[in-house]
């Protein structure tokens, strides 16, 4: 039985190159290569954004300078990072925006207890939702319009000499309340994909789920690729 599983985790893994919703025996194919490529991008960059921007913030993190060389060089390289993480972001929402629209059920059912009961994990929001539950959806769209956040006030914080002083500070101050919101929820991403929610991690490493994580966590899901799965 070992041996089979093997074969069908292998077998799902080549086919996640190019295809996703795909179901290998007790493996489905959850992100294809390119969806996974472009959340570690966005990751990516925003945690180099992050490490060369907390030095310029504040003096308690100078520390992490150090990581890219050094206080000026982190200078310079955190409005790229920005810029970069800003070109992510938007790959990342046309790439997911088809299964990110919210249903009517989703919207009238998703308040804020509902997302403290998800975060604390005594609840499964929508499970008989599509791909997506509603926290998922509503984290793609936090980051879409915390990115557009961040490319505004970035410009006018790279050329603070264009904009007059109060649109310096406002830009200054939506810029680190953006960061400091966007931190917090990056750290519940984390939380929710690894600890809370075991076996979340591989579907952003080896792109696959097994049936049981689908059938608890995603019954809808599983119920549409099953009914058209396609054969790989």
């Amino acid at each position: 039985m070992t041996a089979i599983n093997t074969d069908h985790a292998d077998r799902a893994i080549v086919v996640g190159r190019k295809q996703d919703n795909v179901i290998v025996g007790e493996e489905i194919v959850r992100h294809r290569a390119a969806t996974r490529w472009i959340h570690w991008g966005v990751a990516f960059t925003f945690f180099l954004g992050l490490i060369t921007g907390m030095p310029i913030w504040t003096p308690i993190f100078r520390w992490m300078a150090g990581l890219v060389g050094g206080l000026e060089v982190a200078r310079v390289i955190h409005p790229y990072a920005g810029a970069a993480f800003f070109i992510m972001s938007v790959l990342q929402f046309f790439h997911w925006l088809t299964d990110m629209h919210f249903s009517q059920d989703e919207k009238g059912g998703w308040k804020p207890r509902a997302l403290l009961r998800y975060m604390r994990w005594e609840d499964e929001p929508a499970a008989e939702g599509g791909k997506y539950n509603p926290g998922q959806k509503f984290f793609f769209w936090s980051v879409t319009l915390g990115a557009i956040g961040f490319l505004v006030t970035g410009i006018v914080m790279w050329f603070p000499l264009e904009f007059p002083k109060i649109i310096n500070e406002l830009s200054i101050l939506i810029h680190d309340i953006t960061f400091i919101c966007f931190l917090v929820a990056i750290i519940f991403h984390i939380y929710l994909g690894t600890v809370a929610e075991p076996g979340t991690f591989r579907a952003m490493t080896r792109g696959t789920v097994t049936r049981s994580w689908a059938r608890l966590h995603h019954p809808g899901w599983l119920r549409q690729i099953t009914g058209g799965a396609r054969k790989p």
